[in-house]
């Protein structure tokens, strides 16, 4: 149930209600002005340019932006959802390669927060968690092609959008429903790596209301790094059924992935100063792509393959997933007053991931096990280490809009289970060789064996009020949020050791967190936004801090979070742009760190609340087209400051007042496009980002870099016979061959370990509709 503390609502509501009366305070001299006439349409357009008031937000009472059709498609063939918001300002997006196709490479903070604390949306369809193992990355769910936009909040989400993830930041996927007209589009990419990808839809066209499409996508290519490859099979899907009162839309996708691994290193072994057995150094350090010839251990003269050395060959480090899910959509609207939207789903995953355990360690492990598990099987030499994630999700979204006079009321209900299981162990291979094939009936130990359930209800109510002839609009909402956890089963060895099956639970709720927010046209072109709101988040990694030794670990509190912002925006006849401020605080931060067993002094690793972060900064968006080049080329840039700090200490360190790692102080992302002819586009871009701490303590950074970008698209309207739009684009990420690091695995005092940035990548696509 969800629980409403009175006194503690009165509160907010208070803080709420305040806000809201400073905001009529603030508009008021200006609010008797009569109401602006209507004004033109605004002439910044381009090929590549998203739609001026789409692309900063008009009529949003918060910093919303998005990203259209037409800027999508200047993308790399291929591009991952995740990569895709490196446009938009204040994203700080890191991927191991040119599409961010490798899944343990990505990274993304914005503000105060990182991947894990923002929402996704898939058209009305919650994301879920971001987990690689067991969650719903959005990256798995969409092709750039099917998309029709990507909007993001950076932090206040509307209050009325379904997540337990997000502690502000929202972002949406609108996927492009059924063509009306019968036809197709097709798409076939060659490029770096031995890349090869291909793209197919098919629209079957409206016939008596009914429509459909389905596509697919295949992509393959090399590791750019070591040896290996990545590979994925991508299948999505709508049927649409379009009648007098509204639609209803079944959808589906399905998503087939494997990949092979590449290593982070430290600064030490990218320099080349670690002392590496085998002689790597610098961005292309990996895997080996052979079996070396190590001397066995000492302490195993009779075992060939002891070494610990063996466990850098590339066949040990696997990720294979496979997605499916499933919507279905219905949208009515009695009467002109009222819409209504029910959204249920369901989603079903699996896969595995394969990692090395050198000898020494597994022999350890089984001998701690073997009296107490029966079927083990002593190590022969190099560990096959298995992890297996499997599970569902399902749930119903749905919310009410009504309009009457002055108020459009919003209502709305979203319930989820999500069941995930997970088994992970170590088994021998063949004669124990590191090319020998796994032996699933030989485990040496077992490490885990779990169900872990997340029941999730959010409900939200909101009143979005027009006054003074619209030019100024209040919204005014809460939403509660409950969330009930349990996990039981084996968690780790030592309840295999000790015999123990232990099911622990713990609940979470918040029965009112508000947003209020404004939106106020200054005149017809300008407009003034400001908002504030409240959100709580499920503890990142959950299942990683129940999974702690003890039988009953700390259960730790929810992360909270406060988000204030304040803007304009104005959308001109030659350029448009929005400027934010903002300030975030975010509560209870998790962070893992020893602590004392209970009666004893042996101590053990839990994730605990250690303290609050605080970000605040600035961020600016906007595009022009200056007359005085004759309309050929335009611009677009977004500059954002941001300034995350820790604001207390923990455990033994000192660091409040420090850096949050991996937040940037500065990013910016800039482009001119020039459209010489018709039918030919070139653009160059560049993305800035400023240096990162690395670190909690800040005792190590990492440079800051500079990587540009560009391409040519070629037949942009041109036809022939029954193909329409054929295309041809050229891209190259990384024109410079910029060597950087990129991706942080960030740590609490010793130095962290990176992901190099990709080299130079050339990609070739040709486009046709039919």
């Amino acid at each position: 149930m969800l629980s409403f503390d009175h006194s503690v609502r009165a509160g907010r509501g208070l803080r709420a209600t305040l806000l809201g009366a400073s905001m009529l305070a603030l508009a008021g001299p200006a609010l008797a002005q009569p109401k602006q006439a209507d004004v033109e349409e605004v002439v910044v357009t381009g090929s590549r340019l998203t739609e001026a008031s789409v692309a900063i937000g008009t009529d949003e009472a918060t910093a919303t932006v998005s990203i259209t059709r037409d800027a999508l498609l200047s993308a790399p063939a291929g591009i991952t959802g995740l990569k895709m918001l490196e446009s938009l300002p204040g994203f700080n997006v890191q991927a191991n390669d040119a599409l961010g196709m490798y899944e343990f490479g990505n990274s993304v903070s914005v503000r105060a927060f990182n991947f894990q604390q923002i929402g996704f949306l898939l058209d009305d369809i919650p994301m879920g968690r971001s987990d690689q193992f067991g969650g719903s990355p959005i990256y798995r769910y969409v092709d750039n092609e099917n998309l029709a936009r990507v909007t993001a909040s950076s932090g206040a989400g509307d209050v009325s959008l379904a997540s337990y993830a997000s502690l502000g930041p929202i972002v949406s996927y609108i996927t492009r429903p059924p063509e009306e007209e019968a036809g197709g589009l097709f798409s076939a990419t060659v490029g770096s790596d031995d890349l090869r990808r291909g793209f197919l839809r098919l629209d079957t066209g409206e016939h008596a209301g009914f429509s459909a499409f389905v596509s697919a996508s295949g992509i393959r290519g090399d590791l750019w790094r070591g040896p290996g490859t990545i590979d994925r099979t991508h299948i999505e899907g709508k049927i649409r059924w379009r009648f007098e009162l509204g639609e209803l839309m079944f959808q589906t996708v399905h998503n087939d992935y494997f990949d092979f691994d590449s290593p982070s290193i430290t600064k030490a072994q990218y320099a080349g100063t670690a002392g590496d057995l085998f002689s790597r150094s610098g961005r292309s350090f990996a895997y080996l792509g052979y079996v070396p010839t190590l001397p066995p251990l000492a302490t195993a003269p009779n075992v060939p393959f002891s070494n610990a050395g063996y466990n850098q060959y590339y066949k040990f480090a696997v990720n294979a997933r496979k997605d499916h899910l499933y919507g279905l959509t219905l949208r009515l609207a009695p009467t002109e007053a009222i819409d209504l939207m029910a959204s249920a789903y369901y989603e079903d995953k699996g896969g595995y991931g394969v990692s090395p355990e050198a000898y020494a360690t597994s022999l350890a492990s089984h001998n701690a096990e073997r009296l107490v598990v029966p079927g083990l099987t002593a190590p022969r030499g190099i560990q096959y280490g298995l992890s297996v994630p499997d599970g569902t999700r399902q749930g119903v979204n749905s919310r009410a809009d009504w309009r009457i006079g002055i108020n459009t009321v919003s209502a709305g209900l979203w319930v989820e289970k999500d069941d995930y299981h997970r088994t992970q162990a170590r088994y021998n291979v063949e004669n124990g060789h590191p090319d020998g094939a796994p032996l699933l009936d030989e485990p040496v130990h077992l490490q885990r064996d779990y169900v872990s359930v997340r029941d999730t209800v959010q409900v939200f109510l909101k009143d979005t009020i027009a006054l003074f002839d619209d030019r100024l609009k209040l919204d005014v909402g809460f939403k509660a949020l409950s969330i009930d956890y349990s996990i039981e089963g084996y968690r780790n060895p030592g309840d295999y050791i000790a015999q123990r099956r232990p099911k622990l639970s713990k609940s979470w709720e918040d029965g009112f967190l508000p947003q209020v927010a404004a939106v106020w046209s200054v005149t017809g072109r300008d407009q003034v936004f400001a908002s504030y709101s409240e959100n709580m988040a499920l503890p990142r990694g959950a299942d990683d801090i129940f999974s702690a030794a003890s039988p009953a670990p700390p259960a730790p509190e929810p992360e909270t979070a406060k988000n204030w912002e304040v803007g304009v925006r104005t959308n001109q006849p030659t350029f448009n742009a929005s400027l934010v401020l903002y300030k975030t605080r975010f509560e209870n931060r998790l962070q893992s760190f020893a602590s004392p067993v209970p009666g004893s002094t042996t101590t053990e690793t839990f994730f605990q609340n250690v303290g609050a972060v605080e970000a605040k900064g600035a961020e600016f968006s906007g595009q022009w087209k200056p007359e005085l080049l004759g309309g050929k080329v335009y611009f677009n840039a977004n500059l954002s400051y941001n300034l995350s700090e820790f604001k207390d200490n923990f455990a033994a360190f000192t660091i409040a007042g420090n850096r949050v790692p991996d937040f940037p102080e500065w990013l910016f992302q800039g482009g001119v496009t020039f459209e010489p002819v018709e039918g030919a586009i070139i653009n160059v871009s560049a993305r800035h980002i400023s240096d990162r701490f690395t670190n909690f303590t800040n005792t190590e950074r990492t440079d800051g870099y500079t990587v540009w970008n560009a391409y040519v698209d070629l037949g942009d309207g041109f036809g022939w016979g029954p193909l329409e739009e054929i295309k041809v684009r050229v891209n190259v990420d990384n024109l410079t061959d910029e060597d950087y690091l990129g991706t942080i695995s960030t740590t609490t005092n010793t130095p962290a370990s990176f992901r190099p940035g990709p080299p130079r990548t050339v990609q070739v696509s040709l486009t046709t509709a039919f």
